[in-house]
């Protein structure tokens, strides 16, 4: 089971996380984390990396635009890159986004795990709900991610065995080269 730090309970009148002594109890619960970076700046994100870093107690931040539906121009992909660079640590991806392409594209900068919010009805009265996937759609991320991480390959320049039969087989078909 995992704990996630929700920045919304440690707000205080200023917008800045009053983390520490939350942090700490968390820490101390010795599970796998994912700290959201949704509603926290920067100086929070270091101080919560600090108090994880010295519990020595698994966790990852999370990359999240915590707005109910989130513009697309908003979901600043990149970021994940920054934050895993930054910090040395593992980096997953809430979506808050309608539609899935986000989602996805988020696979490109190697998440390590994604989270959506799910809805039996996506027209029900909340914030989040027309963010939210019903059960049908949340089987496509899932598939569509899969997919996009068995693409992945291991990056060596190197024949596999599929493509040598086609290079044998074309080899020795006849071309004809025209110049256009």
């Amino acid at each position: 089971m995992s704990i996630f730090i929700i920045a919304e309970i440690g707000i205080n009148h200023n917008g800045s996380l009053d983390i520490c002594k939350q942090l700490i109890d968390i820490a101390i619960e010795k599970k796998h984390t994912f700290i959201s970076t949704g509603m926290i700046i920067k100086s929070d994100i270091d101080k919560a990396v600090e108090t994880f870093r010295k519990s020595e107690y698994p966790f990852e931040l999370m990359h999240c635009v915590s707005t109910y539906t989130m513009n697309d121009r908003d979901a600043n992909l990149h970021r994940i890159r920054t934050l895993r660079t930054t910090y040395n640590r593992n980096v997953s991806y809430s979506g808050h986004e309608t539609g899935l392409a986000i989602s996805c594209g988020a696979m490109g900068f190697g998440i390590s795990s994604h989270e959506r919010h799910m809805t039996i009805d996506r027209a029900m009265y909340g914030s989040d709900q027309a963010a939210s996937l019903e059960p049908v759609g949340f089987r496509s991320p899932v598939g569509g991610i899969r997919k996009i991480r068995s693409s992945y390959g291991d990056g060596l320049i190197k024949m596999n065995p599929e493509r040598e039969v086609c290079r044998r087989q074309t080899s020795q078909t006849p071309s004809i080269k025209v110049k256009l």
